[in-house]
């Protein structure tokens, strides 16, 4: 098997296992898979500016922005009070230093955007342990997710 074939089987495989991750992930664990794609893309975005990579550091920036508005988006400001609206101006501020981290090409606001992300993600963590993931502002705090089935 040649390694590109192997890279290939090796790639749709972890796509695979990270879309079934998130089919069956309560919204507590999507949130983990939020920001740990998150935080792996803005790492991935640090090393493609050190290779002057700048197409592939755009896309990897585009990513966690993505997936950070995209948390911004599903928070229930009603329901998670002044905790969801804390992190919808997190998020917001987030959203715009990685704007500014894909324009000037700087690695310090990109340590900057992933310290604070990865202070939210550790919240995340430390509540892993509730059996039922009802808590009323863990619920109002995580993606909303579709029922499958």
């Amino acid at each position: 098997m040649t390694y590109a074939l192997a890279h290939s089987a090796l790639k749709q495989y972890q796509q695979v296992g990270m879309e079934s991750a998130v089919v069956y992930a309560n919204p507590h664990r999507l949130a983990q898979i939020l920001f740990e794609n998150a935080l792996d893309s803005i790492a991935a975005a640090k090393r493609h500016v050190g290779q002057a990579k700048m197409a592939k550091k755009a896309e990897c920036i585009t990513r966690a922005l993505n997936i950070v508005e995209g948390l911004r988006l599903n928070l229930d400001l009603e329901r998670g009070g002044q905790v969801a609206a804390n992190l919808d101006s997190l998020y917001e501020y987030v959203g715009m230093r990685l704007l500014h981290a894909n324009i000037k090409n700087d690695t310090r606001i990109l340590d900057e955007v992933a310290s604070l992300l990865g202070e939210i993600k550790s919240g995340w963590d430390a509540i892993a342990g509730h059996a039922d993931g009802t808590a009323a502002n863990e619920s109002a705090m995580s993606p909303r997710v579709p029922m499958v089935g």
